[in-house]
């Protein structure tokens, strides 16, 4: 009751976003404006601002990276088996294993564990992020690619690249870390403004997720309940049998690495079926199901972990 007392401040914004859209305060442009703002300027701001304080070598953790690779390459897997065994596609399979293992760790991670866990948290986030984005994601976007015949491998990877090299969130982390590494300090004014900027971030953020969610259906239960099963259940504990079992990853970070696999489908899953017309209503589903019943599961992570 403790931790559910700290976690339900942030899942109340996501539900005054959701009541915003639902009373129509809030329609699809305002969302899709807010959400840019935050995703291309607050968070961005706060990645950096974290960033730029960071010691690289102190935060990479070659145990942690493979503890998280080889946990959610389980689930990845059993989530495509699953889809291959029903007859799917591998373009919806694809979409389906993304759903699977790939949380909202950018718009509700960041905001709320760092709060919760504190500023120690943000190196095991940031490789959370970084495997979610650099590998999973790209692989997912190959697989699609290469089962409509599309293009080479190559033509694949180079597509995956641009997209990767736009994204703001890696644009922000890779800035914070080469001004980390060149030991120089943020100057008073510019380090104000990023905080002010950044600041921003955690309400809008959620806000936001709780505003698109409005947006969603809960088609086809039966499958989104079982994404969320692995997203919310099997893959924090993929993830967790690898980092303390097996790299006996230190526990601290082994825990933020649990916690953040247990947070509900992202939201990038919906845009990337979306612009593929891939199951959108499928992903759809799965992250509205997915985060109504995150306010429950990640509290019991952040209670049996913290």
């Amino acid at each position: 009751m403790d931790v559910l007392a700290q976690t339900l401040p942030f899942f109340a914004l996501i539900g005054l976003g959701f009541w915003a859209g639902r009373a129509g305060f809030f329609d699809a442009a305002a969302t899709a404006a807010l959400t840019a703002f935050v995703f291309y300027f607050a968070l961005s701001a706060l990645l950096f601002r974290f960033t730029a304080g960071l010691d690289l070598g102190a935060v990479l953790s070659v145990r942690f990276l493979l503890a998280y690779f080889c946990g959610t390459l389980l689930v990845y897997l059993a989530a495509t088996a699953a889809g291959l065994w029903r007859g799917r596609g591998m373009a919806e399979t694809a979409i389906e294993a993304q759903c699977a293992v790939i949380g909202n760790v950018g718009f509700l991670g960041i905001p709320m564990l760092v709060q919760l866990l504190g500023e120690g948290a943000v190196g095991p986030i940031l490789q959370v992020i970084v495997v979610d984005l650099i590998l999973f994601g790209a692989v997912t976007v190959i697989l699609i690619t290469l089962s409509r015949n599309e293009g080479s491998f190559g033509a694949a990877t180079l597509r995956v690249a641009a997209g990767l090299a736009k994204n703001p969130m890696i644009a922000s982390i890779a800035a914070g870390l080469l001004w980390a590494a060149s030991g120089w300090s943020i100057p008073g004014p510019a380090d104000r403004f990023l905080e002010l900027l950044g600041g921003a971030a955690t309400p809008g953020a959620l806000f936001a997720i709780g505003a698109s969610l409005a947006g969603k259906s809960a088609e086809r239960l039966s499958v989104a309940g079982w994404l969320s099963v692995c997203k919310l259940v099997l893959h924090p504990v993929a993830v967790g049998v690898m980092a303390f079992a097996v790299f006996g990853v230190e526990r601290f970070s082994a825990g933020a690495m649990v916690v953040a696999a247990s947070l509900p489908v992202a939201g990038n899953v919906f845009i990337l079926a979306q612009s593929y017309g891939t199951a959108p209503q499928r992903a759809s589903a799965a992250i509205l199901v997915s985060t109504l019943v995150s306010v429950v599961t990640v509290t019991a992570w952040l209670g049996l972990l913290v």
